[in-house]
């Protein structure tokens, strides 16, 4: 008789405490001889059944349902960007890829969607000096995703093209990245070839490594390296002709 209220009081547990003050008064009531050893290893392989059940659901929703729920987290849950249109986003990336946002020698290194980030990027530090956008923003505007254009810019950075500035606020949240070019090829192709009449910006003279700690070989540096050789060499060749200016 013993027994059969224990099982019906296991159907009714709903939180993983219950459970155990089942198993609780069924080892005193065991202790006490009220419970045969058959009966009492019975119900308690019907005790663990009923832990692994009520397990998934055991949740602050179930055991306090009156209490009011606290956000996890002071800032609200950043929400997922989707295109309304994908369409127009693909043919916004592509236009912009195809309209050189770099130099041909640095842009066979990237692909549409990144080439359409680094316009943006490009076209911020030519009217400011600095890219500041957010990241939402740059993918907004070239097309593509948040994660394609955060992995754009580390990629640029990674070349030796771009430098990410960090700004940390303590106790808050912190600001989007300053983004600047620093490749001198970059920075004249935008300046005199997109820029018009804006001021040229100097940069900063910089080696791209071509091998890592220990000798091993840096694909990153290496890769920029041969991009900004074929850069020198196209440069050097001579013209067949003088062109208009």
């Amino acid at each position: 008789m013993l027994k059969t209220s224990f099982d019906g009081a296991l159907s009714a547990a709903r939180t993983l405490a219950h459970v155990d003050e089942l198993a609780r008064d069924l080892w005193q009531a065991h202790a006490a001889g009220a419970l045969s050893d058959d009966e009492a290893q019975t119900t308690a392989e019907i005790l663990e059944v009923r832990r692994r059940e009520i397990r998934p659901q055991d949740r602050t929703a179930v055991r306090a349902p009156h209490v009011p729920r606290i956000a996890a987290s002071f800032f609200p849950a950043k929400r997922r960007s989707v295109s309304p249109d994908r369409a127009a986003s693909m043919e916004r990336r592509r236009r912009l890829a195809a309209s050189g946002p770099m130099p041909p020698a640095l842009a066979c290194l990237f692909t549409t969607g990144q080439l359409a980030v680094l316009r943006i990027v490009a076209d911020e530090f030519r009217d400011k000096g600095f890219c500041a956008l957010p990241l939402g923003a740059i993918a907004a505007r070239a097309g593509v995703c948040v994660t394609l254009a955060r992995d754009a810019i580390r990629l640029a950075a990674g070349d030796g093209l771009l430098i990410i500035e960090e700004r940390r606020q303590h106790q808050a949240k912190n600001l989007p990245n300053r983004v600047r070019v620093i490749s001198r090829e970059w920075i004249t192709w935008v300046m005199r070839g997109r820029g018009g009449g804006s001021k040229f910006l100097g940069s900063t003279d910089i080696g791209f490594p071509k091998t890592g700690k220990n000798g091993e070989k840096n694909s990153i540096g290496d890769r920029a390296s041969r991009a900004q050789h074929q850069l020198s060499r196209q440069s050097a060749k001579p013209r067949p002709y003088s062109e208009a200016s």
